[in-house]
C-alpha cells in the first residue's frame, strides 16, 4: 500500500514537473535594474509581423521581474507611458525568445546591457559587435554635419559622404558576416541578419549558421526578415522605375484645404516639389523648416505640393495649422492610388516634377541634397 502511494506521488510529481517545465518553455522571464527609466513601463510584444500584445509593469527603485507569455521568437519593447504618448524616447527593445531568461541592466542615460541565459549571453555579444560596427559610420556623419554647420560647400561635402559613407557601411556590414563565421552556432547569430543590408548578404549570412541554428526555432525569424528584404528588393526595383528622371509624373487628382479637387495636372508649366509627407513622421516634421527657408528663397520659381499620407483628415489639417505650412496642400485617402502609382517607400519622399510634367529627382528621406539640386535649379535665375 504504501509502495503504490509512494509511486502514485512519485509519478505526480514528474507529471506537475513536465508541466511547469512545459510552461516555462512558453514564457520569457525578463528581470533587472534600469537607472533613470522610470516607476513604470508600457511592455509591448509579439510576433515579427504578427499581433502585438500589452501589458504594464511596476518598477521599484528601477527594479523590475516579470513574465510574458511567448510561444515564438518575438520583438519586445518596453517603454515609458510618455514614451508611448511620443512625448519621450525612453525605450528598450529586444528579441524575445521563449524558454530563456533576459536581465537588462545599466542607466537609460547613458547605456543598457543584455545578459541573462545562454542566449543572451550570446545576444549580449552581438549587441557589442554591431554598436562597433557602427561607430565609424556615427563619427564620420557627425564630422560630416560639423563641416556643414560651419559652412563648407554643401555640393561638395555630400558628394565626398556619399562615396565615402558607402566604403564604411561595406565594412560594417562585412565585420557582421565575419562575427557570423566565426559564431556559426550561436542562436543569437541569427539576429544579425536583420542588420544586413541586402537579401544576398542575408542568405549567405543564413547558410553560414549550423544546420541546428538554421532550422531551429530562430528560424522563423530571420525569414521573416529575408522574405520582407526580397519585398522590399522588388518594391525598390518597381519605385526606380516610377520614379525615374524623365518619366512622366502621374497625373491624379485629390482634395484640398478648402475640400475643392486639385489636379497635379493644374500646376503644369512650372517646378513642382510632391512632398509625400504625414504628421506621425518624425524626420518629415524636422525638415519644414528647412523647406520654408528654401520656399522662401525661390518664392515663386517653384511650387510645393504636400501630399499628406497615412493621417485622418482631422490630424492632416491640425498639421497643417500647427506648423503654418504656407504651401499647396492635398489629402491623400486609404483607397487612393497615388502611393502606389508613385511606389513611395519611405517618408519623406520628394519628387522634384519638371515644367513638362517630367520627372526631375527623387529625394527619399531628409536628405541635404534636394536642396543643393534647388540651389542648381533656381540659384542661377
Amino acid at each position: 500500500m504504501k509502495k503504490k502511494l509512494y509511486t502514485t506521488l512519485l509519478t505526480s510529481l514528474m507529471m506537475a514537473s513536465a508541466v511547469s517545465a512545459q510552461a516555462a518553455d512558453d514564457l520569457l522571464h525578463v528581470k533587472g535594474k534600469l537607472a533613470n527609466f522610470g516607476d513604470s513601463a508600457v511592455v509591448a510584444y509579439g510576433t515579427f509581423g504578427g499581433e502585438t500584445k500589452q501589458t504594464n509593469v511596476v518598477l521599484k527603485d528601477g527594479t523590475f521581474d516579470f513574465t510574458l507569455p511567448m510561444k515564438e521568437v518575438s520583438y519586445v519593447q518596453m517603454a515609458t507611458p510618455a514614451t508611448m504618448r511620443d512625448q519621450d524616447r525612453t525605450r528598450v527593445l529586444v528579441v524575445g525568445v521563449p524558454g530563456e531568461t533576459l536581465e537588462l541592466t545599466g542607466d537609460m542615460k547613458t547605456r543598457y546591457d543584455t545578459g541573462g541565459s545562454k542566449f543572451y549571453q550570446q545576444y549580449h555579444e552581438v549587441n557589442l559587435m554591431l554598436e562597433n560596427s557602427s561607430k565609424e559610420m556615427q563619427e564620420y556623419s557627425m564630422g560630416i554635419q560639423k563641416r556643414l554647420d560651419a559652412g563648407e560647400n554643401r555640393k561638395q561635402v555630400m558628394k565626398e559622404y556619399r562615396e565615402k559613407a558607402a566604403e564604411i557601411e561595406e565594412k560594417a556590414q562585412q565585420r557582421m558576416l565575419d562575427f557570423v563565421k566565426q559564431h556559426p552556432d550561436y542562436e543569437a547569430s541569427a539576429v544579425v541578419i536583420s542588420f544586413l543590408e541586402d537579401v544576398k548578404k542575408m542568405e549567405q549570412a543564413a547558410t553560414l549558421l549550423t544546420p541546428e541554428v538554421q532550422n531551429g526555432r530562430m528560424k522563423s525569424y530571420y525569414s521573416f526578415f529575408i522574405d520582407r528584404a526580397k519585398q522590399r528588393a522588388e518594391a525598390e526595383e518597381k519605385a526606380s522605375k516610377a520614379q525615374a528622371t524623365g518619366v512622366q509624373a502621374p497625373d491624379f487628382t485629390l482634395n484640398d484645404l478648402a475640400g475643392k479637387p486639385l489636379a497635379l495636372s493644374s500646376l503644369r508649366g512650372k517646378y513642382v516639389v510632391l512632398d509625400f509627407w504625414g504628421s506621425w513622421c518624425i524626420w518629415c516634421i524636422r525638415g519644414i523648416p528647412k523647406m520654408k527657408e528654401y520656399y522662401n528663397k525661390y518664392r515663386g520659381q517653384f511650387e510645393i505640393l504636400g501630399i499628406d499620407c497615412r493621417d485622418s483628415d482631422e490630424k492632416w489639417r491640425a498639421a497643417v495649422k500647427k506648423h503654418d505650412l504656407p504651401w499647396l496642400h492635398v489629402y491623400n485617402p486609404e483607397n487612393s492610388k497615388v502611393l502606389s502609382d508613385y511606389a513611395i517607400q519611405g517618408f519623406p519622399t520628394k519628387i522634384i516634377v519638371g515644367p513638362d510634367g517630367k520627372i526631375v529627382k527623387t529625394i527619399v528621406g531628409e536628405d541635404p541634397v534636394f536642396y543643393t539640386i534647388l540651389d542648381e535649379l533656381f540659384g542661377k535665375k
